[in-house]
């Protein structure tokens, strides 16, 4: 009977064949210990010589990344964090690989990097995958169940929605176009039909950053929801990551303990999550020797890790100032130098994953900050049609699939949370 690994658990005692690939082995002179993968998980099996001299034999022969097919009975183990291995009686060879380049032993993030292709099959790497999947999954789950719709932004658009000039220009047919940076703008006309949308798709920013926090293309989770004010939006946004990471703590505990996860800090993330204005983050901030930060200029990376240190758990920072934050957010009543908008930041000096707002409803409101920002009206007369035509409050928010995949996992450099990271000067493979 052919399974998966995963299944081990439904066959224990059972003879089974499983095709996979060797991970790595190490033996003795009387038994040979065969580090199984097979996509689905990862399981030692076991030959022993004194029951089949050749079949020890062949075990010994084979060459890391060999494809086969392996027969034996599944027994528990309770010295392994899978629970189960295989008693191997029989080993048929696919493939011998020869040569495999991603040894045992330590390489370079470069290396590493060049051989991505291969990298994804290494323990950690499919650890870290296996993680984002779940959260790819747990984002459907909520908000399919809390009647959001999926709508789908096109990715080349004629226009910007950060108003900046960090985008990837191309030509469509005789006109300009870019790659997106956001499907927030579509997906707010799609909360004017549906209420409730959210999309989830590719972005991409020609920022030439080399942090370990940025990628050129990148995933976005975006929702919008007419009728919803900035506060509203703020408790969509608790739910949504106290969701995602009681789900990956769920469902991913075998991937977390693979990356020496520590799940104690993860297990603290419950709504609500503590606020602090962008005006008391400022004075913090230099109460705390950070002399380099004035009223009006953006927070850096090391900014946002002093904040998130006060706090066990992700916290928003909110009202920033109207010219550091884009033109479509709603001016801030109490503070008119402000916009009603949060970031939210992650703790352990994982940095912004969500950045949200309450958007402009008022056509005149929003015609005037199209001009202001010198992006040129005929570009954004669909966006005002929204306004024209029935306007309402409406807010929304984004979320980072890669940033928020690395904290929970807690990989150090986002290039490991995509399966093919787009990084500055690497397009390759």
């Amino acid at each position: 009977m052919k399974i998966s690994i995963n299944q081990a658990a439904k066959y224990e005692g059972q003879q089974v064949t499983i095709g996979c690939w060797l991970l790595q082995k190490r033996g003795s002179g009387k038994i040979q210990f065969l580090q199984l993968r097979d996509g689905t998980g990862f399981m030692q099996g076991i030959v022993v010589k004194e029951n089949d001299a050749d079949l020890f034999e062949k075990a010994k022969g084979l060459t890391q990344e060999t494809s086969m097919y392996v027969s034996g009975t599944i027994k528990a183990d309770d010295r392994s964090d899978f629970g189960y291995e295989m008693e191997v009686d029989g080993i048929e060879v696919i493939h011998a690989s020869e040569g495999y380049p991603i040894t045992p032993k330590a390489h370079g993030p470069e290396f590493l990097m060049d051989n991505r292709h291969l990298w994804l099959r290494s323990k950690k790497q499919h650890a870290v995958m296996n993680i984002r999947n779940q959260i790819i999954k747990s984002t459907h789950d909520f908000f399919f169940e809390n009647g959001y719709k999926k709508i789908d932004p096109p990715i080349l658009t004629s226009s910007s929605p950060e108003g900046t000039t960090e985008l990837f220009h191309t030509k469509y047919f005789d006109e300009d176009a870019y790659l997106s940076q956001s499907g927030q703008l579509y997906a707010e006309a799609a909360a004017m039909a549906h209420g409730k949308v959210f999309s989830f798709g590719p972005t991409f920013r020609a920022e030439k950053s080399k942090t370990r926090r940025h990628l050129i293309e990148f995933w976005m989770i975006e929702p919008e929801m007419a009728f919803y004010k900035h506060e509203d939006s703020l408790e969509v946004q608790e739910q949504y990551v106290e969701y995602l990471v009681q789900q990956v703590l769920e469902h991913c505990r075998l991937d977390l303990g693979i990356l020496d996860r520590d799940t104690s800090v993860l297990e603290k993330i419950r709504a609500p999550f503590p606020r602090i204005t962008y005006t008391e983050a400022v004075e913090l901030l230099q109460e705390k020797g950070f002399d380099d930060i004035e009223w009006g200029e953006d927070f850096g990376a090391p900014h946002e890790t002093e904040i998130a240190n006060h706090f066990d758990k992700p916290v928003f920072i909110t009202n920033y100032p109207k010219e550091i934050k884009s033109f479509y957010m709603e001016e801030n009543p109490e503070d008119p130098r402000t916009v009603l908008c949060a970031d939210l930041i992650a703790p352990e000096g994982y940095g912004e994953i969500i950045g949200g707002s309450e958007r402009i409803h008022d056509y005149d409101t929003l015609k005037q900050k199209i001009e202001e920002s010198g992006l040129g009206l005929e570009a954004y007369e669909w966006y005002l049609d929204l306004r024209r035509y029935g306007s309402v409050p409406h807010s929304g928010f984004g979320l980072g699939l890669e940033r928020t995949v690395a904290w929970l996992s807690g990989v150090q450099h986002v290039r490991e949370t995509a399966p093919f990271p787009r990084l500055l000067n690497r397009l390759y493979p």
